[in-house]
């Protein structure tokens, strides 16, 4: 495998190992508040608030790392990632009340902060087929979104709580060791800063309305996508106990949901990089709400299809946004800009966690909560309408021109 294969991979490995750390909560959650004597009719709502400093820290401290990434080296960043989210994951399982499991949750945020901002500069970097290597990237990142459910469920119906978090621990941290093997061997891509890069500083045309637009469409699609990989888990759960009342299948379940749609990222990737990138956004962004709306009123194994379909338009939103940042900002500026856009993309998405908990604690059920995150994907669809009229073949070459 070449260097830049070998470096490639683990920035794969490292978008999946990012989204699996921050929703292992999202499905241990419940477990955990009835290992604490939590009450089983309010075990989950009690202990989500637990996990709102997290998702809080994941988007506020993108900037931290983004500014960490330019003055020292993305690389050593990366590195920093692995180890310290596996560091304090196995921290989180040693927790002995819930104020214990919220402090281990806000330091894995801290760490998984890292990621986007270093990370995907990264894949961008580099030019050629940006829309292909955003889609493969954003696979394993969905990857890792589907095995949470899966994963945690899995050991929580064999060990318990607390080895969803060392086991993944362990293995993150033992994945960090490797990734600094492989920086000291000199297989992995040079830390940008280099003359080429350095020449092409300027912002492309239209820049200014691209960026309000890509803001506004961070924001309600980070709601979306923040409603969408912490509660999907959960709803299934609660709204499919004609299939089964098993944790573990209902976690599977969620799996196969996020894992098929991910998919869709390779398909949108691929148009994206042939075709103009406005009437795409569009398109995937007026399904959504539509299939929100049905999740919201079906339960069992049409609220499975449904759900299958929303998280295809949800997920295959993703790589667009990317290169969209890629087409109209310089590789100098874009760990910045992406620490900007991922902050107020989770932040966001932490408001949605909040927005449902608030909900279903005062008697409101997954049906309303699902409606309101329908309303948020439609102004996705609004928002959309505001970005200049690009075509992948021109994002291709302006990024190839670096």
């Amino acid at each position: 495998m070449t260097a830049n294969r070998s470096h490639f991979l683990f920035l794969n490995v490292g978008h999946f190992a990012d989204h699996l750390f921050m929703l292992i909560f999202a499905k241990a959650a419940f477990s955990a508040g009835l290992a604490f004597g939590l009450a089983e009719n309010g075990a989950y709502a009690e202990m989500l608030p637990y996990g709102i400093p997290a998702m809080v820290l994941f988007a506020a401290c993108a900037p931290l790392a983004a500014h960490l990434a330019d003055k020292w080296r993305r690389n050593a960043m990366m590195a920093v990632f692995f180890i310290g989210i596996g560091l304090a994951s196995v921290a989180t399982s040693l927790a002995q009340s819930p104020l214990q499991v919220g402090i281990g949750l806000a330091v894995i945020g801290v760490f998984a902060a890292i990621y986007h901002p270093v990370g995907i500069s990264m894949v961008i970097q580099g030019g050629g087929n940006v829309g292909w290597r955003l889609g493969v990237n954003g696979v394993w990142g969905n990857m890792g979104v589907a095995g949470a459910p899966l994963l945690t469920g899995l050991i929580l119906s064999f060990i318990d709580w607390r080895a969803a978090f060392y086991v993944p621990g362990v293995m993150s941290v033992v994945l960090g060791l490797a990734y600094v093997g492989m920086i000291r061997a000199g297989r992995a891509d040079p830390a940008p800063g280099t003359a080429r890069e350095r020449a092409h500083v300027s912002f492309a045309a239209g820049w200014q309305r691209a960026l309000v637009a890509l803001a506004l469409v961070t924001a309600a699609g980070g709601f979306v996508f923040g409603a969408m990989t912490f509660l999907v888990p959960r709803l299934f759960d609660v709204r499919m106990t004609g299939i089964t009342e098993d944790i573990a299948i209902t976690g599977a379940l969620a799996a196969i949901v996020y894992a098929a749609a991910a998919f869709s990222q390779l398909a949108v990737g691929r148009i994206i990089d042939r075709h103009r990138i406005k009437p795409v956004l569009l398109t995937v962004a007026l399904a959504q709400p539509v299939f929100l709306a049905v999740m919201a009123l079906e339960s069992d194994y049409a609220l499975f299809a449904a759900a299958l379909l929303a998280m295809a338009f949800v997920f295959g939103q993703i790589p667009i946004t990317d290169a969209v940042l890629a087409r109209y900002v310089p590789d100098q500026w874009r760990t910045k800009v992406l620490s900007v856009k991922f902050l107020l993309n989770l932040g966001v998405g932490a408001l949605a966690i909040m927005s449902a908990r608030w909900v279903l604690a005062n008697d409101g059920s997954f049906e309303t909560v699902m409606l309101i995150v329908a309303g948020a994907a439609a102004v996705v669809a609004a928002a959309a309408l505001l970005l200049p009229a690009r075509s992948g073949a021109e994002l291709g070459a302006a990024v190839a021109a670096e």
